[in-house]
C-alpha cells in the first residue's frame, strides 16, 4: 500500500554579508507558501540558510564571527517562519549557525514539525576544509576554524508522518552518514549545503563535483531504501561561486526532481514512502544481509594503514 509524502525543496540564491536576516526569512516564507500550494507536507531549507557562508572568509575578531551565529532557536528575527509554517501545517528542515550558552560553536540543523515545534536538532559530524589562514586561496573554506565537530551522532525522528533523519552538506560523503540513519529504519534523509563549484586543494572541474553530488545522494538512497532531499544555497555569494543541483532521490537510486537554476526556486514531488519497502525486505534486509563482525574496521581504524596480516 503506497504512503504519499509530499516533499518540498526550497533552494536559495546567493546572500550576502550585506543582508538582513529579516530579508532572507522574507525570501525563504515566499518558498514555504509556493512550497504549501503545491501540496508539500515537509520543505527542506539550506546549510547556513539564515547567513552569508561566512567560513568563505578569514576573520580574526570573534564578535565579527559571533553575528553571523544564533543564540537561541527560535529567536524574534525568525519566529514569523515558525509561525507561518505552523499555519500552513508544514513541517520543515533549516540549517544555521549555533552560538550555545557555553559559549559553544557549531553547523547545526533541525527538525520542526506541523506544529511549529523543534522535535530535533543535529550538529554538523564531517567538517570540510582548514583552521589555518590561506590568503593565496581564491577563497577558504574555514569550518574547522568556526565549528566544533558536532557532538550528538545521527538520530532519526518519528515525526510529519515518517521516520526522518538528518545531515548536513559535507555529510553526504560519507556512507556512514546514511547507514547509520538506514540502521535506525529511516524513510526520509534531508540535508542543506553550501557547495563550491571549485576545489581550492586542486583542479578539479566543476561538472565532476556536481557529478560526484548526485552520485553520492542517489547511491546512499538505493543502499539504505530510503528517499533524500537536498537543498543547496547556491550561485556567487561574496565572489564565491556555489552549485545548485538540489534534488529529491528516491530508493531506487533515480532523481525524480531537480532544480534548473542557482536562484531561489521550490521543487517538489509526492514521494511514496512503501518505495523502499522490498528493497528492505529483500536485497538490503540489514537483518538477514549483513556482516559486522567483519566491519569492525570501521569503527576503529580513522585513517588507512596497512593490510591486516
Amino acid at each position: 500500500m503506497s504512503r504519499k509524502f509530499g516533499l518540498a525543496i526550497a533552494q536559495m540564491g546567493p546572500v550576502h554579508r550585506t543582508d538582513t536576516r529579516m530579508q532572507v526569512v522574507k525570501r525563504l516564507l515566499e518558498m514555504l507558501r509556493e512550497a504549501k500550494s503545491r501540496g508539500a507536507e515537509f520543505v527542506v531549507l539550506p546549510e547556513l540558510a539564515l547567513t552569508t557562508f561566512f567560513p568563505h572568509h578569514w576573520m580574526e575578531d570573534q564578535s565579527e564571527v559571533d553575528r553571523f551565529f544564533e543564540r537561541s532557536m527560535p529567536n524574534p528575527d525568525v519566529q514569523p517562519l515558525f509561525d507561518e509554517a505552523k499555519q500552513l501545517g508544514l513541517g520543515f528542515y533549516l540549517g544555521y549557525a549555533e552560538l550555545t550558552e557555553r559559549g559553544e560553536h557549531y553547523n547545526t540543523s533541525i527538525l520542526i514539525d506541523r506544529e511549529g515545534k523543534i522535535v530535533g536538532r543535529y550538529r554538523k559530524v564531517h567538517l570540510p576544509g582548514h583552521g589555518d589562514h590561506k590568503p593565496d586561496a581564491p577563497f577558504q573554506l574555514l569550518e574547522k576554524r568556526y565549528f566544533l565537530v558536532g557532538d550528538e551522532g545521527f538520530k532519526v525522528w518519528s515525526t510529519v508522518g515518517t521516520k526522518i533523519g538528518m545531515c548536513i552538506c559535507n555529510d553526504r560523503r560519507w556512507p556512514e552518514t546514511f547507514r547509520v540513519m538506514g540502521l535506525q529504519s529511516a524513510e526520509v534523509v534531508v540535508l542543506g549545503y553550501n557547495t563550491p563549484s571549485h576545489n581550492i586543494h586542486w583542479n578539479e572541474s566543476p561538472h565532476l563535483r556536481m557529478f560526484h553530488h548526485q552520485l553520492l545522494l542517489q547511491a546512499h538512497a538505493h543502499e539504505n531504501a530510503l528517499w533524500v532531499g537536498a537543498a543547496a544555497k547556491c550561485g556567487f555569494e561574496d565572489g564565491c561561486h556555489m552549485f545548485g543541483g538540489s534534488c529529491i532521490v528516491a530508493p531506487t537510486g533515480e532523481i525524480v526532481a531537480q532544480a534548473s537554476t542557482e536562484g531561489d526556486e521550490v521543487i517538489t514531488y509526492n514521494c511514496d514512502l512503501s518505495l523502499g519497502d522490498n528493497f528492505r525486505k529483500h536485497v538490503f534486509d540489514f537483518a538477514r544481509h549483513r556482516r559486522p563482525e567483519h566491519y569492525r574496521l570501521i569503527v576503529e581504524r580513522v585513517g588507512a594503514g596497512d593490510p591486516i596480516p
